[in-house]
């Protein structure tokens, strides 16, 4: 009988197995979850997440999660075909162990679906980088605290403590970066991929342009002779761009103009600095805040 209840006691000290399609759900989860939680991400840091081809090993973390964390607005479509491989009915959309972070999450970019082929990423809910906005991480740990609560109810308050804790550094950290990056607003920037415009939002930021003419197709002849010219004329001075993504363009436009290109962070680990979601925003507004410099 005593070991009976050892054996009970140790299962129910095993933490919550939760897969997350990238680093920022992971650490997002990590801040809610605490050590109750065991997490993993599919997507590895510097990679781009629209493209990502699925591997053997992603299916067995499938196989063995009792929640998935997706960012959803089409940015991971590719799960839905790993996830019927897996054959968890559960983790499937509308299943219990299916959680879109994008619930409640006002996206921006919303267009009208397009008939046909037209290349690139999908991109047709709205732009899915809705966790550059450091304020919609309330949001999003919200939906983390409901999922984790459903299913480890005798844990629900710790969630909700660490949730709570989490949120007061994070507000304290938002007005930091405010004031940090007070001297980017108005100042035009250029982007080689439009991921940034919740960050933009979020801190006043104009991003006039970008390299690529639409998500994921690379620019013609034409596109960078127009951005030339848009550079020269709104005077600027900055191009940004992630370390998984070609420098060949920024790197064009740089020598043609004098600007400087920034290598920014869009993910969790995409640079050593970014180690969790908070470091992530320190380290892009010190990056933005140095090319001024």
């Amino acid at each position: 009988m005593a070991l009976g209840l050892c054996t009970v006691a140790s299962h129910a000290q095993e933490p919550l197995r939760i897969v997350a399609t990238t680093t920022d759900l992971k650490s997002l989860a990590e801040a809610v979850g605490g050590s109750r939680i065991a997490v993993t991400n599919i997507v590895p840091p510097n990679t781009d997440a629209e493209e990502y081809q699925p591997r053997p090993q992603d299916l067995n973390r499938i196989r063995e999660a009792r929640l998935l964390l997706r960012v959803g607005a089409d940015y991971d479509l590719w799960l839905d075909k790993l996830v019927a491989q897996a054959k968890r009915p559960e983790l499937r959309r509308g299943g219990a162990g299916h959680v879109d972070c994008s619930f409640a999450i006002a996206l921006l970019d919303v267009r009208g679906a397009q008939v046909g082929p037209t290349g690139g990423h999908a991109h047709g809910s709205g732009n899915p980088h809705y966790w550059l906005d450091p304020a919609n991480a309330e949001i999003i740990t919200g939906v983390i605290l409901e999922a984790l609560a459903r299913n480890d109810p005798a844990s629900a308050k710790y969630y909700e403590g660490r949730r709570l804790a989490f949120l007061k550094r994070l507000e304290a950290r938002i007005a930091d970066w405010e004031g940090k990056l007070a001297p980017l607003q108005g100042k035009p920037l250029i982007a080689q991929h439009n991921s940034w415009a919740y960050f933009a939002r979020r801190f006043r930021i104009n991003f006039a342009g970008t390299i690529e003419p639409r998500p994921g197709i690379p620019p013609s002849p034409s596109h960078l002779a127009a951005l030339l010219k848009l550079m020269q004329s709104q005077q600027v001075r900055v191009i940004v761009r992630q370390p998984h993504e070609p420098a060949k363009h920024a790197d064009f436009l740089a020598g043609k103009t004098g600007a400087k290109v920034v290598l920014l962070a869009a993910s969790v680990g995409a640079v050593p600095e970014a180690k969790d979601y908070l470091s992530l925003f320190d380290y892009n507004s010190e990056a933005l805040v140095n090319a001024l410099k």
